[in-house]
């Protein structure tokens, strides 16, 4: 019985906040955030997502802070039964920083910690829509795996049309 209660709460410890999604997007920009901006989902982009995803995100438009040849996406994407909330960074088509920010899972929280994130650092987006890497799997965290490996390519992705005159919009601090 004590060792049924152990796992549970080994497993429950992986819930929770690991950073805010503003402190994260501060952070990558030296600690002041640039104004948000939109990406609007157009057709073709919606059908590039739902190749990377499996699914459509069901927006018309996703938020996205950039600036300086660098943009910052919050993303989320279902683990297992929870959304997966992530922070990517892209500099010059390639991942700079991913974090992930809240962990609702009960199993499968070691993909927030470094020695798995820290795979994705400088991959970029390869033919396919694929990385041009290959990230090493977490026995027991495989559809947290997936789940982050979709959110990396999805940012690569997102960034290759995110830029002016690509339909983006600036939003006012207050929105």
């Amino acid at each position: 019985m004590l060792v049924v209660a152990l796992a549970f709460a080994a497993g429950a410890s992986a819930r929770g906040t690991y950073q805010e999604p503003g402190r994260f997007v501060a952070d990558a920009f030296g600690g002041s955030a640039p104004a948000p901006r939109e990406l609007w989902i157009h057709r073709a982009l919606r059908a590039q997502i739902r190749e990377v995803l499996g699914h459509d995100l069901g927006v018309a438009r996703l938020r996205y802070w950039g600036g300086g040849g660098r943009t910052v996406w919050i993303l989320e994407e279902i683990g297992k039964e929870q959304p997966i909330t992530t922070g990517v960074v892209i500099q010059a088509g390639r991942i700079e920083q991913m974090k992930v920010l809240v962990y609702r899972e009960i199993r499968g929280g070691e993909v927030r910690h470094p020695f798995f994130i820290d795979q994705f650092k400088g991959a970029a987006l390869g033919p396919a829509f694929a990385l041009d890497r290959t990230v090493d799997g977490i026995s027991g965290a495989t559809l947290s795996v997936r789940a982050l490996d979709k959110l990396a390519r999805l940012a690569l992705l997102l960034d290759t049309h995110a830029g002016d005159g690509d339909g983006v919009q600036h939003l006012s601090r207050a929105d």
